[in-house]
């Protein structure tokens, strides 16, 4: 039995690595990245509070896409992409079929994905073998974005922007229900640009000092919301489906400043542009 056993987790580590490679061939062909998420790469761009400790919680493994220090070692499936992990992944695999009882697995929480601080061979494993769960002490980070299991390295720059607009204009403690999604990489720069000239011209039309809190809730409420209420009336996001809603409010606003500028036509407000944007789209 336990040379049936040996060839059994011989033959599940030869199989994870030879789906490790064929994911990174596609990975090169396809030019996507397959890596596991770094959770130094994730703390510095989004500056992350934490850890606070959460006791022992029952975590869906597909959640777990990251690691503190050992992410160069699996791909985004955690596969092991080393044939140095043999001898510890095998280990592992061989008291799965055992069904000897290993200590709970140490994870990272940011959002709703986790980064394996102890436990990366178990986390391995389990995925391999169909496990939906494991056991896992979850030490959770605070964060001011809601960050999901489809990210990607890629999205990093994007977020990162996002937290930065968050702290400088304090919107998700202003209108807790806005969640402004970009996919266009300048965007929330752009978006703060935005609310300085809204202020600028709030001063002048009310003849007064505009605090930056009260022009961050009247361009949300009166600009960027009214627009987005067109956006959704409309319908023609199902047209741009790689497309946000604020991505086609920047895209009207970037229509409005075209007909000011260089058709000389008066500037319109900014829901009368949207609806000419998507008109002329539709």
């Amino acid at each position: 039995m336990s040379n049936e056993l040996d060839l059994r987790v011989r033959s599940d580590f030869s199989r994870a690595r030879f789906k490790s490679f064929i994911n990174q061939v596609f990975s090169v062909l396809s030019g996507q990245r397959n890596n596991l998420l770094s959770y130094d790469e994730i703390k510095e761009k989004l500056r992350i509070g934490g850890p606070i400790y959460r006791g022992v919680k029952t975590v869906r493994v597909d959640q777990i896409i990251g690691s503190l220090n050992r992410y160069h070692e699996f791909d985004r499936a955690f596969l092991p992409k080393e044939d140095q992990l043999a001898a510890r992944w095998q280990k592992v695999d061989r008291a799965f079929y055992e069904d000897i009882h290993l200590p709970p697995v140490v994870l990272y929480k940011v959002g709703q994905i986790y980064f394996v601080v102890d436990g990366h061979h178990r986390v391995s494993v389990a995925r391999e073998q169909g496990q939906e769960f494991i056991e896992a002490e979850v030490r959770e980070c605070a964060t001011r974005i809601n960050i999901t299991p489809d990210i990607k390295p890629e999205d990093l720059e994007i977020l990162g922007a996002k937290v930065d607009f968050l702290e400088r204009t304090g919107l998700d403690k202003l209108r807790p229900d806005a969640n402004i999604k970009l996919n266009i990489p300048d965007g929330f720069t752009r978006m703060l640009e935005h609310i300085a000239v809204h202020r600028y011209f709030m001063g002048l039309d009310f003849k007064r000092n505009i605090s930056e809190q009260e022009a961050v809730e009247h361009w949300y409420d009166t600009v960027y919301l009214p627009i987005v209420k067109i956006i959704r009336q409309s319908g023609i996001l199902e047209d741009f489906p790689d497309k946000t809603e604020g991505d086609l409010y920047l895209w009207a606003l970037d229509h409005q400043h075209y007909l000011y500028q260089e058709e000389g036509q008066p500037l319109q407000p900014p829901e009368e542009a949207a609806k000419q944007f998507i008109e002329e789209n539709e």
